[in-house]
Parts: C-alpha cells; structure tokens; sequence
C-alpha cells in the first residue's frame, strides 16, 4: 500500500518538471533581490529630493558625474577602504595566531574557543554604545588606563585623530572571534601527513609553518577575509553608533554617507547612487578574491 501511494505521488510531477518545481524557491529569492537592486538603480538615475516632490525628474546619471568632482565622495571612500583594509588585516592576524594557539585539541582549548566567541553573539551596535560608556572620559575604565600609562587626554572617538583608531578597535573585538573559529576550522581539518614527514625530517615549527601550514591554509584565509571585506566594507552600525560618522566627516563611510543623504538631506537619488557604487565595489573585490580562491584550489588539485 505504501509503495502504490509513493508510486502515486512521484507520478503527480513529472521528471521533467520536477527540476523547475525544485527551483521555484531560488527563483523568488533572485525576484526578492532584484526588485529593491532594480529600483536603486531607477532612483539613482533620477533628481530626487523628497523634500522638494516638485523638482523631480530624470538626470541620465548626473548623480553619478557629481562624485566625480565632489571631494566628499572620495574622501567617502578613502575612508571606507582604509577602514575595511585596516580591519580585515589585523582581525585576520589576531584571528590567525588565537587559532594556531588552539589548534591542539583539548578540553581547556575547546572551552576558551567557545567563551572567545562571545563577542560575535553581542550585537555590533549594542558593543559600540559599550565601548562608547568605557571610553568616557570622565568614568570610561580605558580612559582610566590611558590615563594610567600615560595619556591624560586620549580623546577616543571625539578627536580626528584617533577616531578611526577607537572603531577599528570595537570592529577587532566583535569580528576577530569569527576569523579566528573559521581558522581554526581550517587548522584542525589540515591533513597530519605532511607536519608528521617534516618532523621526521627535522623540519623547524617556524619552517613547518611557511612551507606546510601557510600554504595548505590560504583557502580558508581567502575565504575569511573575503567574508569579513564584504562586511567591514559595508559597515554602519559600529559607526554611526560610536561617532555618526565624526568628528567632521572623519569615518563618514559609503553607509554613514548613504543613510545621512537619504534620512537627513532627503536626497534619494544621491544614496541610492552611493549604495550602487558602493556594490560595485564590493562586486569587484569579491571578484578578486573568488579568482584566486578558484586558483589556489587549482593548484592543490594538481599537487595532490
């Protein structure tokens, strides 16, 4: 009975349906994605002012030319990609020797591993707010330890000059910890071959590290940079929540500088226009890194 029943429902769809019922779901998702990108693009072109519905129109990508000339644009996105190089390299450093650290599986590991994570499970702009209250400087304790070793008036996030310092430092302590558990992912699935013929052969750590380890674990670091540069980026909570962009346009990145237009200047055509260059940014880069991820993957197949 069981076996006419499940006869009957394969038979309902026909095999040369069924691949296109099967991607039903991917399909709306594509249609989900490509409404809101399709619309950015039509309000990019356009001359749009919410507080000025009267001069609305078509401008053929006028938005686009003005940034061109427009130093506030690029210094936009100087800062964001001084902010996501500086981040994603020292995160991945940070991240990397935390995982050479734990690589040896044990209790005590597996268990600092875990309570490492937490700073990943608080919320980006809840740690900037926390950060924000430790670095008051009238009852912040970092500003007490600045004062203690030194620096009686480190002004953290309300001074240019070390504005970036102080969010980079809030972007380290949320995101390291995911560099570190996709690393030590890696390190943990490396092949135990290769480390035991170099011992034998008294090969030194240091030299074990550069020739063996490095090499077989550049797709896993690829592949966390690439997914921590698509983030940091775009990044907008950690800032906005810390400086909103300051002091001056100091971290005014492409989401603080997109978000500003629209909810401030009500200049709709302009962040959509940011948001879209913004994408393509972020399009190539994540060319770049998929290109050599594929290469490196090449490779070891024609090693092994």
């Amino acid at each position: 009975m069981t076996d006419t029943l499940t006869t009957r429902r394969r038979q309902l769809i026909s095999p040369k349906v069924l691949p296109y019922v099967l991607s039903l779901p991917a399909l709306l998702v594509c249609i989900g994605i490509l409404i809101p990108f399709v619309t950015a693009i039509f309000y990019s072109l356009q001359r749009y002012r919410m507080s000025q519905p009267w001069n609305r129109g078509m401008n053929w990508g006028e938005n686009y030319v003005k940034f061109l000339t427009d130093s506030d644009f690029w210094n936009t996105l100087k800062v964001s990609l001084v902010y996501a190089g500086s981040t994603v390299v020292l995160e991945l450093l940070l991240g990397l020797a935390i995982a050479l650290l734990l690589k040896k599986r044990s209790t005590v590991n597996n268990f600092v591993s875990i309570m490492l994570l937490l700073p990943l499970m608080t919320a980006p702009a809840l740690a900037a707010l926390m950060f924000k209250l430790m670095t008051n400087p009238n009852f912040g304790i970092l500003s007490y330890f600045m004062q203690v070793i030194g620096f009686d008036d480190f002004r953290w996030g309300s001074s240019p000059g070390t504005a970036l310092f102080t969010v980079i430092l809030v972007d380290i302590w949320v995101y390291t910890p995911f560099m570190m558990i996709l690393l030590l992912a890696g390190l943990r699935s490396l092949p135990t071959q290769p480390f035991e013929a170099a011992a034998l052969d008294g090969v030194p750590q240091l030299e074990q590290f550069w020739r063996i380890t490095l090499p077989m674990l550049m797709p896993y670091i690829l592949t966390a940079a690439l997914f921590r540069l698509l983030d940091s980026i775009q990044q907008f909570d950690i800032i906005y929540a810390m400086t909103q962009g300051g002091p001056g346009d100091t971290l005014m990145v492409f989401q603080v500088e997109a978000y500003l237009n629209f909810f401030q200047s009500t200049n709709v055509g302009r962040s959509a226009a940011l948001l879209l260059i913004l994408w393509a940014i972020t399009y190539f880069l994540s060319n770049i890194f998929v290109k050599n991820w594929l290469r490196l993957r090449e490779r070891a197949k024609g090693g092994a």
